[in-house]
């Protein structure tokens, strides 16, 4: 095993109880070792010990590493600035793979081979491209600070050549498959739920946000205001926490039309939550939810994926994400010849080269589509021009 230097930490399996270790090398070269009864536990006390020897290292003297201006800058700048769940990713990616690769070096001295290397040894240990782009942005975001606060001239990082990122590509349902998919949940408890996810193209957060206040029945639309976002907690078990936050963006927050289908499949689940309330009775917790518990509380997000896997098996279905019901709605939309700002607005993307990039397969044929349309209306024109002349009246002239 290549020996580990200072500020590296790891986590293995014990196999003669099957508990779970962390350790941490320390300045003094003697190691900090932590146990944990399964792996997430074992790999959160190992942040936590990384974080408090980084904290240390703020104070001692001489040239500032890579290591003391990464956790300065996620702890004491930008955590105030991103969503719990984003500070938790960022945590993750500068405490378990940026410091113990690149910390040791001073921030000034920091190069491009350097950061070639880390790109080296993330494949090695098998992670996927995305996730190595994923750490590049991180250590790239946290250079351009570095840069206005002088302590840096330049950001290596526009140097390297991280992995190439490999295309996802979405799997939006048919429409004879989204058909199919509407006559499965016919009978299930959460068909409003569904039903609007693939009308509205809105996200899980999003739908799980949403109150009753949001929606106007009236209008047929529905606003979306708050998401519910799961925030990183300190227990042992790593027990999920889940609160109402923010949209993702400012177009985030967005109104939308909801088409009759769904609105009917959203009264009648207002009518049946009714009932469940008046049984309920005290022991209601009225959180306002559209989507709850039989005690009004919030719905969790895994039960919501759970619930759609059963329901793509028993409909012989692709096994798609909860979110390619919002890639089918947006596809459904291109289909029908909706402008892709209209569609921009309907998905609350900030920018609008955001929506072409996702949905770019649904060009060409739309291209097609538009040409022949064009070919149509000129060849029209033609004929008309011809039986016009042949009544006796001259054709029009050509520009």
């Amino acid at each position: 095993m290549a020996k580990r230097g200072n500020g590296e930490g790891s986590i293995y399996r014990r196999k003669e109880d099957g508990k779970w270790v962390s350790s941490i090398t320390l300045e003094n070269g003697k190691r900090r070792v932590v146990y944990g009864k399964t792996r997430a536990e074992a790999k959160n006390k190992l942040i936590e010990a990384l974080q408090e020897q980084q904290k240390g290292m703020l104070v001692v003297s001489g040239p500032l590493t890579v290591a003391q201006f990464l956790t300065d800058w996620l702890e004491n700048t930008h955590k105030r600035l991103i969503r719990p769940r984003t500070y938790e990713r960022y945590r993750e990616a500068i405490y378990l793979h940026l410091i113990p690769v690149l910390g040791q070096h001073q921030l000034q001295k920091l190069t491009v081979q350097h950061i070639q290397a880390f790109y080296a040894k993330k494949e090695e240990e098998g992670l996927a491209p995305a996730t190595i782009v994923y750490y590049h942005s991180v250590l790239h975001n946290a250079l351009n600070t570095g840069i206005k606060r002088g302590l840096i001239s330049r950001n290596v990082c526009n140097l390297a050549d991280p992995p190439r990122k490999e295309h996802y590509e979405i799997q939006p349902l048919s429409i004879v498959q989204a058909q199919k998919f509407l006559s499965a949940i016919e009978n299930h408890k959460w068909k409003a739920l569904y039903a609007l996810a693939i009308a509205t193209g809105l996200r899980r957060g999003e739908i799980l946000g949403l109150k009753w206040q949001d929606v106007n029945f009236k209008n047929g639309t529905l606003q979306v205001q708050r998401i519910l976002s799961r925030v990183p907690t300190q227990t042992p078990k790593r027990v999920h926490v889940y609160v109402e936050a923010e949209p993702k963006t400012k177009r985030s927050r967005r109104n939308i039309v909801i088409a009759p289908f769904a609105l009917e499949a959203l009264d009648q689940h207002r009518m049946q939550q009714a009932e469940i309330r008046s049984k309920a009775g005290e022991t209601w917790k009225d959180h306002d939810y559209v989507f709850c518990t039989m005690k009004g509380t919030h719905l969790n997000p895994n039960h919501v994926v759970e619930e759609l896997k059963k329901i793509l098996l028993r409909a012989e279905l692709p096994n798609i994400r909860f979110h390619d019901l919002r890639h089918s709605a947006a596809t459904f939309l291109f289909v029908a010849g909706v402008h892709p700002k209209i569609v921009q607005e309907f998905l609350g993307h900030t920018q609008i080269s955001t929506t072409m990039d996702i949905y770019s397969h649904m060009l060409p044929g739309m291209q097609e589509d538009a040409v022949n349309k064009l070919h149509d209306a000129l060849k029209r024109k033609d004929d008309d021009d011809e039986g016009l002349a042949g009544a006796g009246v001259p054709k029009r002239p050509r520009e």
